[in-house]
């Protein structure tokens, strides 16, 4: 006989980490692939610190300190816990991991247990809890009335003990699944205005986890064959957070606002501040600076350390921007720079974007693009301090054209004033003098910003800060011819692939810096996909292809439900409209028409000969009575108007609800006939605008649910699939509907 098996089995830990929400704490588990390597770092480890990467490597776990660490943006740690034993109140929504000291009490106590069969075994605990094992199935915890909430309205309530559970296997968590450790493209997003990015107030962190997390549920479903293949693995998107460096101390633009705002209303004052005035800022020259190149600067520090993290990865690359994210994204593409292979590109991420530091003509020249004008320059021996001095009819008799004569200009002004900063002159506007602090000393004229003084310092920092006040905004047009901001445009690291905009107000800036039409021939120096995503009630998005193709117009491109086919609202109204408009035309002509033929004597005629028949047999049918033809006639018109009648609601179902139900289930037809047509080369020939389905509810009242409609990206799976489908047909993996 084979031995029986013991009673007493180990319990299987699973790993937890916490999440701050809603004022508590929030424990979740990792995935089992993730709480594996977990376990078997912490049995292999020995004494020394082991860092795991963990959920897609954007986090790292250290066992010992059991930490957990965002990789790609600041975020405090987070605590980690290896869980065994959990417990639920009565008003708990989930089960909480007990810690670990506390569940290997238990664990012991529960062995003892099951290999003595000794039950109602109670153990006190020094902090005052009882925890009783009444049965393997049945174990309770009993709270002492000092650590009951004081807000309980009997003794009855105190004594409500909770339910304890052993193992993850017996509570009811929803552990993720594991994550395909192939990377297949990467995705950077920028939010738009202010800190928080969707209705709930959420961070950008937290918005783009939720859009990643339902790009993985639909590549589970919608490519599941792909998956099973091995030829298709998950996009990596990465957030882009550029308005803490805008609103940090480094620009001191909280204060220099807080100082002029009133005191009433102080939080909807407060409100407008910290996102409103994004758009203002983004038209300043000095703080449209700081952003843009927070923004490159953002996104080549993530894919260097993406690159570092993953140095298998051979995809491409492609951006998304949000609100006013997007026309930060359009403004650095249509100013990038082509060049061929990573040596070019490697040249234009460490060199200095600004050319205000050169030292040489021929230098200063290639920064600003003008290269091709150095001789004309060198032939009347100018070199830098020379052209320093130089003014607009100068140029202008050098034969210098307007665009590169404007660029020259402002680089003279931009030269002399930052000369001026750096001899510790801080200008003011005219009429005004600025207190000497007789805490700082003199600065030495030959300071450097690279070596100074505190004073120094302090000084500088305030001449940096009053470039807003005393430098003349310069907009210019550069040669693009959209109107940007005067400033120098740094460059990406990498050439994006494919640049999605989410409730873009490009349209809306271009127009209103002048831009009446986009030539169709343009398109962006590095990036040859360019798709305009929006809700139909998106209060803040604007259209693209009609400043494209202005003299045709064209419908949107209707985004698919992720599920298949068009909403069923949207197809019964649809049904209406095209009811209602042929009621009015045809229907009532048909009854028209045949009311007619009722009354009307028919007009006689001579009918063809037909074949066979005789002219006298013809002419013997001639010699019948009018009044005998007319009463046929009049028969026939009554049974044609009868059977018109009858047969109206047989041919308007057929026409129109199964018209209807042959075009949702063959959507692509539709789709088809929308692509054929070509708007300009931006998006490579292909339509451009692309709006998604409303849901029932919001069609009811659109007002209502506008700014909820600005906000909806983040968690809209139809847009969330838009986006696969365009990454995976230029990878060659064909799409599958799934049945449902």
């Amino acid at each position: 006989m084979e031995p029986a098996p013991p009673l007493y089995q180990p319990v299987q830990p699973h790993w937890f980490y916490c999440r701050r929400a809603d004022s508590k704490d929030v424990w979740l588990p990792f995935s089992r692939e993730d709480s594996e390597r977990l376990e078997q770092a912490l049995s292999t480890g020995g004494e020394e610190e082991v860092v795991v990467a963990v959920e897609g490597e954007r986090y790292d776990v250290r066992v010992r300190e059991r930490q957990r660490y965002a990789v790609y943006w600041e975020q405090g740690p987070s605590e980690v816990r290896r869980c065994t034993w959990f417990y639920k109140g009565d008003k708990d929504t989930r089960y909480m991991p007990y810690p670990e000291e506390f569940s290997t009490n238990l664990e012991e106590a529960y062995m003892i247990a099951v290999t003595l069969d000794e039950w109602k075994r109670k153990l006190d605990f020094p902090s005052g809890e009882t925890v009783i094992l009444h049965n393997p199935k049945l174990i309770m915890q009993y709270q002492p009335i000092a650590l009951q909430d004081e807000w309980v309205s009997s003794p009855s309530e105190q004594t409500r003990p909770r339910t304890v559970k052993r193992g993850v296997d017996n509570i009811t968590a929803e552990i993720p699944d594991g994550e395909p450790e192939t990377i297949d493209h990467l995705v950077f997003m920028v939010h738009g205005i202010g800190p928080a990015c969707d209705i709930r107030f959420r961070s950008i962190i937290q918005c783009v986890n939720d859009f990643r997390s339902a790009s993985l549920s639909l590549l589970g479903s919608h490519y599941r064959r792909g998956q099973e293949e091995g030829r298709v693995g998950r996009v990596e998107f990465l957030p882009v957070n550029w308005h803490s460096a805008l609103h940090g101390d480094a620009t001191g633009v909280d204060e220099d606002i807080q100082r002029i705002t009133l005191p009433s209303i102080s939080r909807l004052r407060h409100f407008t501040n910290d996102t409103l005035l994004d758009l203002f800022f983004y038209n300043s020259p000095t703080y449209c600076q700081t952003i843009v190149d927070t923004v490159v600067s953002e996104v080549n520090k993530l894919h260097s350390l993406f690159k570092h993290r993953h140095p298998e990865f051979t995809g491409a690359v492609s951006v998304v921007g949000h609100s006013l994210g997007s026309l930060i994204l359009f403004d650095l593409l249509t100013n990038q720079k082509t060049g061929s292979g990573e040596a070019d590109r490697d040249e234009g991420r460490n060199r200095d974007p600004c050319p205000l530091t050169c030292d040489a003509l021929e230098q200063a020249l290639c920064r600003m693009g003008l290269q091709e004008h150095l001789a004309t320059l060198q032939r009347v021996d100018l070199d830098l301090d020379s052209l320093a001095m130089c003014d607009e009819t100068d140029l202008t008799d050098l034969g210098i054209p307007l665009g590169p004569r404007k660029k020259i200009l402002s680089f003279i002004r931009k030269r002399h004033f930052l000369q001026e900063g750096r001899q510790g002159t801080v200008l003011l506007a005219p009429g005004l003098q600025a207190p000497p602090d007789p805490s700082e000393d003199s600065p030495s004229p030959t300071a450097s910003f690279g070596n100074q003084s505190p004073g120094a310092s302090a000084r500088q920092q305030q001449f940096l800060r009053a470039q807003s006040i005393t430098s003349a905004v310069d907009y210019e047009y550069f040669n693009v011819g959209i109107g940007q901001v005067s400033i120098n445009y740094p460059q990406l690291a990498f050439h994006p692939q494919t640049f999605f905009a989410f409730g873009s107000p490009i349209g809306m800036f271009l127009t209103v810096r002048g831009l009446k039409r986009i030539d169709p021939n343009y398109t962006f120096p590095t990036c040859k996909n360019f798709y305009n995503i929006y809700h139909p009630f998106d209060p803040v998005a604007y259209r693209i292809e009609p400043m494209i193709v202005s003299e045709s117009d064209l419908e949107p491109m209707l985004i698919p439900h992720h599920k298949g086919r068009k909403r069923m609202h949207l197809e019964l109204k649809e049904s209406l409209t095209r009811m209602s408009t042929d009621l009015k035309n045809n229907v009532l002509g048909s009854f028209r028409t045949a009311w007619q033929s009722l009354v009307r004597m028919p007009v006689a005629a001579l009918p063809p000969v037909e074949d066979g028949e005789t002219t006298a047999e013809r002419s013997l049918q001639e010699t019948e009575t009018p009044a005998a033809a007319c009463a046929a006639v009049r028969e026939k018109s009554k049974a044609d108007l009868w059977t018109k009648i009858l047969e109206w609601p047989k041919a308007l179902h057929l026409h129109y609800f199964q018209g209807v139900h042959e075009e949702a289930e063959s959507p692509g037809s539709g789709e088809d006939r929308g692509r054929q047509v070509k708007v300009g080369m931006l998006n490579g020939g292909r339509r451009i605008d692309y709006v998604l389905q409303e849901a029932p509810i919001e069609s009811f009242n659109e007002y209502l649910f506008a700014i909820q409609s600005h906000l909806c990206y983040w968690e809209s799976e139809d847009t969330a699939l838009l986006l696969l489908k365009e990454i995976y047909d230029k990878l060659g993996v064909a799409f599958e509907q799934p049945q449902q």
